[in-house]
């Protein structure tokens, strides 16, 4: 996604359409929070535990109230728009707050960027992205460890915070999905034009059972063009499960498609490795960006274990998502938010949920 007149199938010139390599992003794309900056941020905490225990969908930024990182915050979405599609907010002194409230700054940061979406069966506002699939079995790929496939999200833009890193590795890694679109219009004309008329899609069991339906209505494209501004979307997760499943078989050409654009996304050439610390929140606009994560070696003990926290945030102020790209509607969000409970998101709440499942479960 750009403001700039672009076309379909012609190489896109724009700040998105970066190669890894090229880039250096702690110029462009980070941003060190200063002392008066942080102190804003506290005294906006302080504030919201004053009111007692505000459930996430009731902070905004008249109980979260923030100046000049407000101002940042809200500005966010034209800079993620026009620029270079991402950024790194660090600088949050992680060893002063505990996860409750980390996930509460978090959310009070994203108040002044747009509204937050549910994102899967679970109904959570806030996804923890842990490896928890020994607890948790049925969790999609962001509770699950290892290294995970280039793939955009189904939200305007993403937010992940790192609440705690990996002993090793565990590295986020990005791509313009603008350059995966230059790339294969260069090399494989044939193979962009399948995408541009789009792949089936499938939902996880879970997540399908609980939403509208499991499959897409009809193939969803990749790369869409609406007045000279492109639209990316690169579900490939939920494509790889459409073609495995079989009950929407793949052509070889668009199985060749899609592995293409898989391999473009993942290439040395075109992607940028970026390291959390803890604290660290990065926005990445997700209309024009693809991610993923390098390997990892994990703790053992859920309370160590690598942690981010994911937000899904619509931003009213950009144009509509284009409705054929559009897999996640309302509709299915409102079915999943049908499980949602109060606070169930706070980190002590998520950990403790589940640590007792297991143990009731080892009961019965």
């Amino acid at each position: 996604m750009n403001p700039k007149i672009n076309h379909l199938g012609s190489p896109i010139v724009s700040p998105g359409a970066w190669k890894g390599p090229e880039i250096d992003w702690t110029q462009q794309g980070l941003h060190v929070l200063s002392p008066a900056q942080l102190q804003e941020i506290d005294q906006a905490l302080r504030h919201l535990l004053a009111q007692g225990d505000v459930d996430f969908p009731d902070i905004t930024p008249q109980n979260f109230p923030l100046q000049s990182v407000g101002q940042l915050m809200a500005s966010l979405p034209q800079r993620l728009r026009e620029g270079c599609g991402f950024l790194m907010l660090r600088g949050l002194p992680r060893q002063q707050y505990s996860d409750d409230d980390m996930a509460r700054i978090y959310f009070g940061l994203g108040s002044y960027i747009g509204r937050t979406m549910t994102q899967s069966y679970l109904g959570d506002l806030l996804g923890h992205v842990v490896d928890v699939s020994d607890l948790d079995p049925k969790g999609r790929g962001y509770r699950k460890g290892g290294g995970q496939l280039m793939h955009t999200d189904s939200c305007d833009i993403i937010g992940l915070m790192c609440l705690r890193t990996a002993i090793s590795g565990g590295d986020s890694r990005i791509s313009s999905a603008l350059t995966v679109h230059n790339y294969l219009a260069e090399h494989h004309p044939e193979a962009l034009d399948i995408l541009r008329k789009g792949l089936w899609l499938k939902r996880t069991e879970e997540d399908g059972r609980r939403a509208t339906r499991t499959f897409s209505e009809k193939p969803v494209p990749f790369f869409t063009e609406h007045q000279g501004e492109i639209t990316c979307y690169l579900p490939t997760g939920y494509a790889r499960l459409a073609e495995k499943s079989g009950e929407r078989p793949f052509s070889e050409a668009e199985s060749q498609a899609l592995l293409l654009a898989r391999k473009a996304a993942a290439s040395p050439e075109h992607y940028l490795d970026m390291g959390f610390k803890e604290g660290d929140i990065q926005f990445l606009n997700n209309r024009m960006m693809v991610h993923g994560r390098t390997d990892y070696q994990d703790h053992k003990e859920l309370s160590q274990r690598r942690h981010l926290l994911r937000m899904w945030l619509r931003v009213d102020a950009w144009p509509k998502m284009p409705t054929e790209q559009v897999f996640h509607t309302d509709e299915d969000m409102r079915l999943w938010s049908v499980s949602r409970r109060p606070l169930m998101e706070l980190p002590s709440i998520h950990d403790r949920e589940l640590l007792e499942g297991v143990a009731s479960q080892m009961v019965e």
